[in-house]
């Protein structure tokens, strides 16, 4: 998954980076609400955290922004602000969920993997599709019982493909996800993981087809 930080704090920023980095998720970071607009222009993120306090523009308005765009970017406010009219406001105005600082980072791994469920239209932290089984909470793959090994990157891959089954997974839409600003992925890179994912499916039903042109299909034979 690669998201948007948009955090002025140096320390907290980096403190979130690296530690959503070990749940295998991309993060691209920016201090204010100016640079994240240009960098949502550019960019199709999964999810985007964003601190209230912000110089210039604070983050309510940069909410606003975004959803007066039209865009169904999940929102996570990040804010010390313990006010309840502050968290009121940046939920009526578009956010989807808020956290209060100082948080602990395993509650707001949760809580990223609950928007992303959401925004997929799916209830539980295990995905299932056949004989293959996902769990997002403890980043496990299993296909008919006996335990995958999957990098990294070959996991994000297989979990991308069955969030979106059975609609069609773009190339580009995978290139986005996977990279960040300081590794970018290549779309011969993709094709490399895709290749090794099908692979270790080979023995089962579960098939990871080319829609030629567009992307990858995650199918049952």
């Amino acid at each position: 998954m690669r998201i948007l930080l948009v955090e002025d704090d140096a320390i907290v920023a980096a403190g979130i980076v690296e530690g959503l980095a070990r749940s295998s998720m991309s993060v691209d970071r920016v201090g204010t609400a100016e640079l994240a607009e240009a960098a949502l222009a550019m960019t199709a993120y999964d999810l985007a955290i964003v601190d209230l306090g912000l110089p210039v523009m604070d983050g309510l308005e940069l909410i606003r922004r975004v959803r007066r765009k039209r865009m169904n970017l999940p929102v996570l406010i990040l804010t010390a602000r313990d006010g309840l009219e502050d968290r009121v406001k940046g939920l009526d105005i578009g956010a989807d969920d808020y956290l209060l600082k100082p948080f602990l980072l395993p509650e707001l791994q949760a809580r990223l993997r609950a928007l992303i469920r959401r925004s997929q239209a799916t209830a539980s932290s295990e995905l299932i599709f056949g004989p293959l089984q996902l769990d997002l909470g403890v980043r496990s793959a299993k296909l008919s019982d006996q335990v995958l090994d999957l990098p990294v990157r070959e996991w994000e891959v297989l979990q991308h493909l069955i969030m979106a089954a059975p609609r069609v997974l773009s190339k580009q839409k995978l290139i986005d996800s996977l990279g960040d600003w300081d590794r970018e992925v290549s779309a011969n890179a993709v094709e490399l993981y895709v290749s090794r994912l099908r692979a270790k499916l080979a023995s089962s039903p579960v098939q990871i087809r080319t829609v030629r042109g567009i992307g990858y299909r995650l199918e049952l034979a």
